[in-house]
C-alpha cells in the first residue's frame, strides 16, 4: 500500500535490489534501526514524529536512517522525510519460500541419481559418515559426493583435503587414499586436485 504522506510505500519501480531475508534479520537486530523502523510503520516520517515516537536520540535516529536508507529499505523524500519501503519484506518472504521449495527434501542436488541418493541417505548422518563401505560400489558412490567438495581446477595442499574430509569422517587418510586410487583426485609434490568426478554445468 501507499500513502502520499505518510511512512510506508511500494516503489513503483524495483528492481533486484532488494535485500533478502537474512540481510533484513541483520539490518533489523540493531536496537535503534528497529526503533526506527517501528516509528516508519506506525507512521513517522520525520526525525521529529520519529522522536517522538521512539524518544530516541537525535544522532542515533539520524545514523539509524542513514543506514536504512543505504540498504534500500528506506527512501529519502525531499524536505528530510523519510519512507519505509514495506515490499522489502514481503520480497523477502517470497524469496526465501522459493529458495526452500527448491531445496530436495533430503539435501542432496537433483542431478544425483535415485540409487545414488539412497546410498548416501544410507551412509550419511547430518552430513557426517556413519561409516566408509565396504563394497566398492557404494563406497564409489560416497566418493563421488566428496569429490563435489573440490573444486576443479583449484590445487589444495594435504592439510586442506585434510579439513574437508574431516567433515565428513574422521578417517582422513583413507578417504584421501580412496578418491586418489579411484581417480577422484590427483596428486603430485604435495598437492591434490579434482580429477574425476560428476561436474554440473
Amino acid at each position: 500500500a501507499r500513502r502520499e504522506h505518510g511512512a510506508m510505500r511500494a516503489p513503483e519501480s524495483w528492481s533486484a535490489n532488494f535485500l533478502d531475508a537474512d540481510s533484513l534479520i541483520r539490518l533489523l537486530g540493531e536496537r535503534e534501526r528497529l526503533r526506527t523502523v517501528s516509528a516508519l510503520v506506525l507512521g513517522a516520517d520525520d526525525l521529529t514524529s520519529i522522536h517522538a515516537l521512539t524518544g530516541a536520540p537525535y544522532p542515533a535516529i539520524v545514523k539509524s536512517l542513514h543506514r536504512l536508507v543505504d540498504s534500500g529499505l528506506v527512501e529519502e523524500l525531499p524536505e528530510h522525510r523519510y519512507v519505509l519501503l514495506a515490499e522489502a519484506f514481503s520480497i523477502a518472504a517470497r524469496t526465501a519460500a522459493s529458495a526452500r521449495a527448491d531445496t530436495p527434501v533430503d539435501g542432496f542436488p537433483d542431478s544425483v541419481p535415485e540409487a545414488e541418493a539412497k546410498v548416501l541417505r544410507t551412509f550419511l548422518r547430518d552430513g557426517r559418515l556413519t561409516r566408509i563401505p565396504a563394497q566398492y560400489s557404494k563406497r564409489r558412490v560416497i566418493l563421488e559426493h566428496l569429490a563435489q567438495e573440490f573444486e576443479p581446477g583449484q590445487r589444495y595442499p594435504e592439510r586442506s583435503v585434510n579439513t574437508i574430509l574431516a567433515r565428513f569422517h574422521p578417517d582422513t587418510a583413507a578417504l584421501r587414499r580412496y578418491l586418489v586410487d579411484d581417480g577422484f583426485l590427483d596428486r603430485d609434490q604435495g598437492e591434490y586436485w579434482r580429477s574425476g568426478g560428476r561436474v554440473d554445468t
